[in-house]
């Protein structure tokens, strides 16, 4: 059983452009134990977590490369900022390759800085409104201390993953025309995703096909979703989910999940 609430949050005017949702995590197991799927993921996600028993903590999930399959836990809830695919190196002020596929504290990117707010976010309890103004204010503080280079920079990588995205109904890109269409060489491309984005841009695309898949599977016929999405045919899109969600997509649909193990390193 998949269990696995998201409840939708605004987003601040000011940082539309640089987040791409916030929302608030939790898991109900009014019917028993539920498998939680941690989908792939080619963006990067700030989380405050509320724990049950224990303190509450800041940390950042990098981009998640595979799906993860674990039994949730009552209780705990969590605020996801899930920033723009591009624009986390700008917001945090790190490069992102050293995330990939990983969860670590807010404190190992900012050090000191992150504890108070840690303690200070802890401080205003269930107050979610409260928290997330606190959050806002802090990436707000962190954008004004970038140069235009650094914005001109984060802008391009931005363009890039729109391109390559499967959104507005049309198909992505190949990876040469989006490095075409940019003015850009591929190899340029290919580095600045590295340090931005922390996949490939053919990584970043195979990931994006399979969370359009993930969206549109269970609204459409499966070989209409693999044009949309800008695979080849519908056994080119089997193959990709496969590798990616451990799975077919037929059988993700039906809720013929992988095993449940215990909680991963991205588990939030």
């Amino acid at each position: 059983m998949y269990d696995h609430m998201e409840r939708p949050l605004p987003v601040r005017a000011a940082l539309r452009t640089w987040i791409a949702g916030i929302s608030v995590a939790t898991v109900d197991t009014h019917a028993g134990e539920p498998t939680v799927i941690d989908e792939p993921d080619h963006a990067t996600t700030l989380a405050f977590r509320t724990l049950a028993g224990q303190d509450s903590d800041l940390v950042v999930m990098g981009p998640r490369t595979r799906a993860l399959y674990h039994a949730g836990t009552p209780g705990p809830s969590c605020l996801k900022v899930r920033i723009q695919p591009g624009r986390a190196q700008l917001l945090l002020g790190r490069s992102v390759p050293d995330l990939v596929d990983r969860l670590i504290p807010l404190s190992d990117l900012w050090g000191e800085p992150a504890k108070p707010l840690t303690q200070m976010l802890s401080g205003l309890g269930s107050d979610l409104t409260a928290i997330l103004e606190r959050l806002e204010d802090v990436l707000l503080g962190h954008l004004s201390t970038r140069t235009p280079g650094d914005l001109s920079r984060s802008n391009l990588v931005h363009s890039a993953t729109s391109v390559l995205s499967a959104s507005g109904g049309r198909r992505p890109e190949y990876v040469r025309v989006t490095a075409r269409r940019l003015n850009i060489s591929e190899r340029h491309l290919r580095d600045l995703f590295a340090e931005a984005v922390g996949v490939s841009p053919k990584h970043f695309a195979r990931i994006d096909r399979v969370r359009t898949v993930l969206l549109r599977g269970r609204h459409a016929h499966l070989a209409q979703v693999a044009t949309e999405a800008g695979y080849y045919d519908q056994s080119h899109m089997t193959a990709d989910f496969r590798r990616i969600m451990g799975t077919s997509p037929a059988a993700f649909i039906a809720g013929r999940l992988p095993a449940a193990t215990s909680c991963g390193p991205l588990t939030a």
